[in-house]
């Protein structure tokens, strides 16, 4: 199946049912009151995040949305049925914008996440509710409302704990299969990961955690060049950011320079990126013949950006095991400050 992570739709909340005129016509009571019903409230249009779903795909063909419309009033004051919701499953990691605002109107992080995104419109009332002692056979009733109507953007961002940046032909994709159960496409092209690729690195202990390997970074992207936004929108959630950097005598740039450039058009995106904790992943030792060139390397990162460095062979599995249990801890710091802060937050309430 296509990963599809934007789609574009129209959505049309259920109109309200119009409320009945009608008046008793009983063979004991041939001039009853006014009798008529109100109309039923239109459907609303619901999004709900699941975990069964990894991809917009299923939103793509289908660019118009509609709520059953509320069904109008009867006699003898019955009232109209309410119009059917409409319910829509999206991945959990789903962000709904009005698409002429830009105003998020829904941020469905967890499963089974609900958001109402269109109301129905509320049902018209019948003419029993317009009687008086002046006006006791009123002739008119009101009418539906209409629901709610507007054009929606969804993009889907992924939901890892860490996510790997890099350039195209880092070993990303390498890197995410040797650590996790995911099975990203792995070739010597750029752009072979064209969709984010998660896995989950599991424990003995039963711990584990989340791991994004996303599309290759290239300079310029936060303009949109290459994959450009496709890759930054994902990388916004992560809780961790494991900058790879191919070290190998093959490398096509040097890693200081590339490691800079990634942070730039990370800051570029959004400065709040480089808030994440970050660890340096050197990758492809197994292809590196000046090992003095790499302890050079180590030292300037360590110096220069006080940051934790791991150097490691993706292929061979060299280093893997002390980066592994690194990415955990860091992990499970975040966790715990995010629950503290949430813990905090509730106390205020």
């Amino acid at each position: 199946m296509e990963f599809v992570d934007k789609v574009k739709l129209y959505i049309k909340a259920g109109d309200g049912g119009d409320g009945a005129v009608a008046f008793l016509r009983e063979k004991f009571r041939p001039r009853g009151g006014p009798a008529g019903g109100d109309g039923g409230k239109g459907g609303d249009v619901i999004f709900v995040a699941t975990k069964n779903k990894h991809t917009l795909y299923d939103l793509k063909f289908q660019k118009h949305l509609r709520a059953e419309n509320g069904k109008p009033g009867g006699g003898k004051k019955k009232h109209g049925r309410h119009g059917k919701d409409l319910v829509v499953e999206v991945p959990i990691g789903t962000v709904v914008k009005d698409a002429e605002t830009g105003e998020v109107i829904a941020d469905l992080t967890k499963d089974g996440q609900r958001a109402v995104i269109a109301r129905g419109g509320k049902g018209g009332l019948g003419n029993a509710h317009f009687a008086t002692p002046t006006r006791q056979a009123p002739r008119f009733a009101t009418k539906g409302k209409k629901g709610e109507e507007k054009w929606v953007i969804l993009e889907l961002k992924s939901i890892a704990d860490v996510g790997l940046v890099g350039f195209p032909n880092a070993g990303k994709s390498t890197l995410i299969n040797r650590l996790s159960n995911a099975k990203a496409e792995v070739a010597p092209y750029p752009f072979t990961t064209r969709k984010p690729n998660l896995g989950v690195v599991g424990f003995d202990d039963f711990s584990s955690y989340v791991i994004a390997d996303i599309p290759g970074l290239i300079e310029g992207a936060h303009k949109g060049k290459g994959l450009g936004h496709e890759f930054l929108r994902h990388i916004e959630r992560t809780k961790v950011l494991a900058f790879v950097l191919d070290v190998s005598d093959f490398r096509e740039r040097d890693p200081l320079e590339a490691f800079e450039t990634l942070r730039e058009e990370l800051r570029r995106y959004s400065p709040k990126l480089l808030e994440k904790p970050q660890v340096v992943v050197l990758n492809k030792i197994d292809a590196l013949s000046d090992k003095k060139y790499l302890e050079d390397l180590k030292r300037v990162f360590k110096e220069k950006y006080n940051l934790p460095v791991f150097e490691i062979s993706a292929l061979t599995g060299e280093g893997l095991d002390k980066l592994k249990y690194a990415l955990r801890d860091l992990v499970e710091k975040v966790r715990q400050e995010e629950r503290e802060k949430s813990q905090e937050g509730d106390k205020k309430d």
